[in-house]
């Protein structure tokens, strides 16, 4: 059976939030409030989850923490989990080689705990290192013949910690046998995401939008499934600009995305860090979250007033009939 392929149908033109990790301000993982958001997502318009992302702070959590959160997660979907791995925080790795380890350590762990697909975060290290092209292309291979699942390119922005995924990469790393397809996280390199869409898009891989500020421009440009941060908190508004631009209702993609890119302007902005608590704000106005599990201790500080430009663009949407 090709897992992979079958997969690939399964998730292309489908929303995937990059789900929160529901935390109080030392950093402990609210379990309960973990279970009842994920049966609330779980009932949304979407075709899976990323689990262990950016959003959901992956690679900060202890290792019995990440476990116990997916371990919820699959428990609550009977949909597709794809779930992140990289380099845990709180391991230093000392070279290469064990910075590799790690990330392949990682990615068996996931699989052993009930993943779909693994999405293998960028390791910025390679991005100057003489052989990191092919050291780049062997990492995702190491990773799906050690899990035994599909696996999910990253090309991930610099002040996430990734590094630009160059044409030839990217045509490298699709041309995998396990390759799932590429998400594209430029954040606001529009050169770069449409250089990638275009060689993504000549191969049958999925070719997955992380763009939550060039969401409805990513979809035109050519992007057929999305898996983004955006939809922790608004599942179904993201889900409605996807679905719009498939079913070719222009009118109605236009009106969801203008909807999708005034919160996004209200939650994705410098900091940019910041746009993990910023989720976490919108959650709770949204009923996802309790106060007291919307905290994210590993972003940067933020103001009131930030707070209240979430709620006031939640507000707003809701009073445009946009919920």
């Amino acid at each position: 059976m090709d897992i992979t392929g079958e997969l690939r149908r399964r998730l292309r033109g489908t929303v995937l939030p990059a789900v929160l990790t529901p935390m109080d301000e030392r950093g402990t993982v609210d379990h309960g409030a973990l279970r009842a958001y994920a049966a609330k997502l779980d009932a949304a318009p979407v075709g899976g989850f990323a689990v262990w992302a950016h959003t959901g702070r992956g690679l900060y959590l202890s290792a019995a923490d990440r476990a116990r959160v997916l371990r919820t997660w699959r428990a609550a979907t009977d949909k597709p989990l794809v779930v992140g791995a990289g380099v845990p925080r709180d391991l230093a790795p000392a070279t290469v080689e064990e910075a590799e380890a790690a990330v392949e350590a990682m990615a068996v762990t996931a699989a052993e705990l009930g993943a779909d697909a693994v999405m293998v975060y960028p390791l910025h290290a390679l991005a100057a290192h003489p052989d990191g092209h092919a050291r780049a292309v062997r990492l995702h291979e190491r990773v799906a013949e050690a899990s035994g699942l599909p696996v999910l390119g990253f090309f991930l922005h610099g002040e996430a910690g990734g590094y630009e995924y160059p044409p030839a990469l990217v045509r490298d790393l699709l041309a995998l046998p396990g390759a799932l397809g590429l998400k594209l996280a430029t954040l606001d390199r529009a050169m770069a995401c449409q250089d990638a869409i275009r060689t993504a898009e000549a191969t049958d891989r999925l070719v997955v939008t992380g763009e939550d500020r060039m969401f409805g421009p990513s979809l035109m440009w050519g992007a057929d499934t999305a898996l983004v941060g955006i939809a922790a908190a608004r599942a179904e508004l993201t889900t409605a600009v996807l679905d719009a631009w498939r079913a070719a209702d222009h009118t109605a993609f236009v009106g969801a995305s203008a909807r999708l890119d005034r919160f996004a302007e209200a939650t994705f902005y410098s900091p940019i860090e910041g746009y993990v608590q910023r989720m976490h704000w919108a959650a709770v106005w949204e009923g996802l979250l309790p106060e007291a599990a919307a905290h994210d201790p590993f972003g940067p500080p933020l103001p009131r007033a930030e707070r209240d430009r979430v709620v006031r663009c939640l507000e707003g949407l809701a009073g445009d009939g946009a919920g």
